[in-house]
Order: structure tokens, then C-alpha cells, then sequence
């Protein structure tokens, strides 16, 4: 049970990382993006990654 815990433990790890990324990406895109459309879309994928549950 100890390994099943610690493959759970590292995909839980290696998920939130692989998440941070994407929204750091959609962040920095929505701000830098050369053209006032890319950084919209972005700005938009940026409000679906990270969406609060009220």
C-alpha cells in the first residue's frame, strides 16, 4: 500500500506542476501577446483555468 500511496503522491506532484505551467503560460501570453486578439483568447483561457467555484 506505501508504493501505491507514493505513485498517487507523484502524479498529484507532477499534475499541479504541469497546471502552474499551463496558467504561467496563459498569463504571461495574456500580457505580452503582440496583438490585442491573442491576448483576449488568452485572457479567456486564462479565466477557464483557473475558475472559482462560488
Amino acid at each position: 500500500m506505501p508504493t501505491v500511496l507514493q505513485h498517487a503522491a507523484l502524479i498529484t506532484a507532477a499534475s499541479a506542476t504541469w497546471y502552474a505551467l499551463a496558467v504561467s503560460i496563459a498569463a504571461v501570453t495574456a500580457v505580452l501577446a503582440r496583438t490585442e486578439e491573442r491576448r483576449r483568447d488568452a485572457r479567456e483561457v486564462l479565466k477557464v483555468l483557473v475558475r472559482r467555484s462560488t
